[in-house]
């Protein structure tokens, strides 16, 4: 699908197909035009997991969502290889084919990488919509929490590839320790039943730019798979902001 066009059906893109073991090939979709908007889903999930949201939005953005790797239809990596910083160059590959600056939307984890983004590389990022997200965490001994229940979840899932728990995985405070400097405007989703994301957003509300906060009523964590029109408003939100901008 080219620019200026627009189709009921996305676009499939394969990165790097045909190169030699140096970066897994990235699975993406790209559908409609104007804005560009990156999806990021959260661990064990994949890009499918937008479709609500993409088809709430029809082409009024340009809307990419992609698996990240060892997710989906995108190549695993060799264990070790699905650090943030892995995590992170993925998702710049992913921004060569949307444009930039994105408004950056990441579920969980993906809005844990979409803040490390708005941090590490500000001018790429137009707005960020974060959906259940988190900051990480300061303390040690919640990082090694949160690691052991990411090891249990690993144990139990089917056809993991080796080493994949590490992108879920917290090695230090950076995200929550430099979230101050983040200048693009935020917008944040957070379903009633989601406790522990609930206190994440009170925390953006501290330091980050948050144009609006919604809590979506009876949402649990999947709150993008199950009321896709909550996160398509504030998709649609943002893109306006970026656009205005």
């Amino acid at each position: 699908m080219s620019r200026g066009e627009t189709s009921s059906n996305p676009e499939p893109h394969n990165l790097d197909e045909g190169a030699v073991d140096i970066e897994p090939a990235l699975y993406s979709e790209r559908r409609g035009d104007g804005v560009p908007v990156v999806y990021t889903h959260g661990w064990l999930n994949t890009g499918e997991i937008w479709s609500g949201v993409v088809a709430e939005l029809d082409d009024a953005v340009r809307s990419v969502t992609w698996d990240m790797r060892g997710h989906g239809r995108s190549e695993a990596a060799a264990p070790g290889l699905y650090t943030r910083d892995h995590a992170l160059a993925d998702l710049g590959r992913i921004l060569d084919i949307a444009g930039r600056p994105a408004v950056l939307v990441g579920h969980s984890l993906g809005g844990y990488l979409s803040l490390a983004q708005a941090i590490l590389r500000p001018q790429d990022v137009a707005g960020l919509v974060l959906v259940a997200a988190g900051p990480g965490f300061r303390s040690p001994d919640s990082r090694e929490q949160w690691n052991d229940s990411v090891r249990v979840m690993a144990a139990k899932a089917e056809n993991l590839p080796p080493g994949m728990e590490e992108i879920s995985m917290h090695v230090d405070s950076m995200v929550m320790d430099r979230m101050g400097e983040i200048s693009a405007p935020a917008y944040t989703i957070v379903g009633e039943r989601d406790k522990r994301f609930q206190a994440s957003a009170d925390v953006f509300d501290k330091h980050l730019d948050v144009k609006r906060r919604v809590q979506v009523e009876g949402a649990g964590h999947m709150v993008h798979a199950k009321q896709p029109a909550s996160v398509a408003d504030g998709v649609r939100f943002m893109a306006d902001l970026a656009s205005a901008g």
